[in-house]
This record gives C-alpha cells, sequence and structure tokens, in this order.
C-alpha cells in the first residue's frame, strides 16, 4: 500500500468521526461556548459538516488537495483557541502534550496538500 494512500485514509476517518460526533453529541455546543467562539450551536455544526464532509472526500480520494485547506484553517484555529492558551496558564510541557494530535494533523494534512 502506498503510504500516501495510508496518509489519506487515516486522516479522512479522524475527521469524519470527529464530525459525526460534533453533529450529533449533545453537549459539542457547549465545548464551543467555553472557549468563547461565537454562535457555538451553529459554529459547531458548520465545523462538523465540513470535518464530515472533507473526511469521506479524502477517504475516497476526491479532490484531496481542494479538502486539506478547510480541515487546515479548523486545525490551525483549534490550535490557537485551545492549546496555544496553555502556554500561559499551562506552560510549555502541558502545550506540548495537548497540542500533539492537532500538530501531527497539521503535518499530515500540508503532506497531502503538497503531494
Amino acid at each position: 500500500m502506498h503510504s500516501l494512500k495510508l496518509i489519506r485514509w487515516v486522516v479522512g476517518y479522524v475527521f469524519f468521526v470527529s464530525g459525526v460526533l460534533k453533529i450529533v453529541t449533545p453537549g459539542a455546543a457547549g465545548v464551543f461556548s467555553g472557549y468563547g467562539i461565537p454562535y457555538p450551536g451553529e459554529t459547531v455544526l458548520v465545523v462538523g459538516i465540513i470535518e464530515l464532509l472533507c473526511g469521506l472526500f479524502l477517504f475516497l480520494d476526491y479532490e484531496v488537495r481542494k479538502v486539506t485547506i478547510p480541515l487546515l484553517v479548523i486545525m490551525v484555529g483549534a490550535l490557537l483557541i485551545t492549546k496555544v492558551p496553555l502556554l500561559s496558564t499551562e506552560g510549555l510541557p502541558t502545550f506540548l502534550f495537548q497540542s500533539k494530535l492537532d500538530i501531527v494533523m497539521v503535518v499530515l494534512l500540508s503532506i497531502l496538500y503538497k503531494r
């Protein structure tokens, strides 16, 4: 199996599942609200739909380069909103630990974008 195909499948799976959970989990809007994100109910739904569709498109190898862009925006936004504040409240080790999956996803999305 080609390594890019495996990366596509894994990244697609992560975003597909994440999107579904954002849509069907009753408390998801509350999490967004807790970070001060405006219109949390609408925002969680939009982000969930984008993640679900883009994850599916990655899995199916459809417009891979194009669908990585909104996912990169979501991941950078998630890092800035949820992880960067940890630097001032919890310190560098906590930031590095808490942001590891986000950073890996940004790197993998960047690889898929450049393929």
